[in-house]
């Protein structure tokens, strides 16, 4: 796995998400025969609700243990789908993830989340990057397209190297005791752990 997928994989589960990466599109053509659409290198789903490093079942003190990051901009009635592009350059979204195959491939695994036809979704996301359905059973599923890479912001639809690195990081310094017992063994959480048991300062420069 490319190690900027394998870092990007992490930091979404270390927040909470299901993923699924480095996902191959297909679609048949004319003739009967399959082509290759483009490749989806990060699909993230996270259910509304808080989530913690340790199990705080009976514990008082549990918030001490909340996993957090602004910027992922959740919310406790929200649950969040992301459709990700991963670069090891410049956060970009190249033309394919926005095809109605890539899309469609996607989330139709999630499908049954959403109280509106998908069609609507993929429609909107190929206009606007963004949509909000109401979700089956109650609350609302906001869907978008997000860039991974190297950039001078994160948002909604951009998340830097520089600022998974940092919180990832914030995450080990904060939670310690919770993530001392914890054998990382995917290679980027693996090397930023190591890194901070061993006492190095990873930082922004």
């Amino acid at each position: 796995m490319d190690i900027a997928v394998n870092l990007v994989e992490n930091y979404l589960r270390l927040n909470g998400y299901l993923t699924l990466s480095e996902f191959e599109v297909t679609r048949r053509r004319e003739d009967g025969r399959f082509e290759a659409v483009t490749d989806v290198d990060i699909m993230g789903l996270r259910m509304p609700g808080d989530v913690y490093a340790g199990d705080p079942h009976g514990d008082d003190d549990c918030e001490m243990l909340l996993i957090d990051d602004p910027v992922l901009d959740l919310r406790d009635d929200l649950a969040d789908v992301i459709v990700g592009e991963v670069k090891q350059g410049t956060a970009e979204l190249n033309d394919g993830i926005r095809s109605h195959e890539a899309l469609h491939s996607m989330l139709r695994r999630v499908e049954w989340l959403y109280a509106e036809p998908l069609s609507a979704v993929i429609s909107a996301l190929q206009h606007h990057g963004l949509h909000t359905s109401p979700a089956r059973g109650g609350g609302e599923i906001r869907t978008r397209l997000v860039a991974f890479g190297q950039s001078d912001v994160s948002d909604l639809h951009t998340i830097s190297h520089a600022h998974m690195l940092s919180t990832m990081v914030r995450f080990f310094d904060e939670l310690e005791d919770a993530f001392r017992p914890v054998q990382f063994r995917d290679p980027a959480p693996a090397l930023l752990s190591l890194l901070h048991k061993s006492g190095f300062d990873v930082s922004e420069a």
